[in-house]
């Protein structure tokens, strides 16, 4: 069931205090992993493969099934205990939750306050969506709870033209005019699949990106698979370097939808790539 208002504020409240970004180096990210990466695993799962990758962060997705032999999915309907239970996994393997997403947003300002609620009660700095459609919603509550909204791109659908959110132009037309708050959320690899340069489409989006799903594809094409960091054609070290220039401190999280039951040693590569690459801010 949805969180009450009263229960949201003392979870807010806790998680103010309880998880408080630590202080890192200057021109970090926030490295994270989506837990999409671990969809055929549980979150509590999916959290624990995230730590032995390397990351301290994770960005959760809806409807993972929360642990084995439970039917609770991660989501903002997941009620009081189970979120308490959420929150005890990610401590104990010292990970924080960042993100959430992709998820679609209300345009009832009502249920997407406990979206977002829920979120902050977590720690969960962005969510990311495709709602477009809902756009004045999300910003209000981006106001209200002080927490960002990435557009998320999927590859470009050759039989739905409705479909616009693979074009980074398009996303910029949607974010430009709004709270700050309001951004991309830039999944590299998807624009490869739509036959876009990633730094094509980050130079594009100049200033409005709010989060990441960084990807290395095999090739550029509808077809391409994830594979380590630094050995595709996505030029991971050129995304960083705008990353870096754009003094975008994340959340950037490691996507991985490639053979999915056995990824976590390719998961961990692409976080030790990031981590030669440029100091994480946590």
């Amino acid at each position: 069931m949805a969180l009450p208002m009263t229960l949201l504020t003392g979870l807010v409240a806790t998680a103010a205090l309880t998880l408080a970004p630590q202080s890192k180096p200057a021109g970090g990210i926030t490295l994270s992993v989506q837990a999409w990466t671990f969809t055929r695993f549980t979150t509590a799962e999916a959290i624990e493969m995230t730590a032995r990758a390397g990351a301290r962060n994770i960005e959760l997705f809806p409807g993972q099934t929360l642990k084995a032999g439970s039917n609770v999915r991660v989501g903002p309907e997941m009620g009081e205990e189970a979120t308490r239970e959420l929150r005890d996994v990610l401590s104990r393997h010292g990970l924080r939750a960042v993100a959430y997403g992709v998820t679609g947003i209300a345009k009832d300002p009502a249920q997407a306050r406990t979206l977002f609620g829920w979120a902050k009660s977590l720690g969960i700095g962005v969510i990311n969506t495709e709602s477009t459609e809902n756009l004045d919603t999300a910003e209000a509550m981006a106001k209200e709870f002080d927490i960002k909204v990435g557009i998320h791109n999927h590859p470009r659908r050759a039989d739905d033209p409705n479909y616009r959110v693979w074009d980074p132009a398009y996303v910029l037309s949607q974010v430009k005019n709004r709270d700050r708050r309001i951004g991309a959320c830039a999944d590299t690899g998807h624009w490869v699949r739509s036959g876009i340069r990633p730094i094509d489409a980050l130079k594009i989006l100049k200033g409005r990106v709010v989060s990441s799903h960084l990807k290395d594809l095999n090739e550029f094409s509808p077809a391409g698979h994830d594979v380590p960091f630094g050995t595709g054609i996505s030029d991971i070290p050129a995304i960083l370097r705008f990353y870096q220039s754009e003094k975008f401190d994340g959340p950037v999280s490691v996507e991985y939808e490639h053979n999915m039951e056995r990824s976590l040693p390719e998961v961990s590569s692409c976080i030790g790539f990031v981590r030669g690459f440029i100091t994480p801010k946590r």
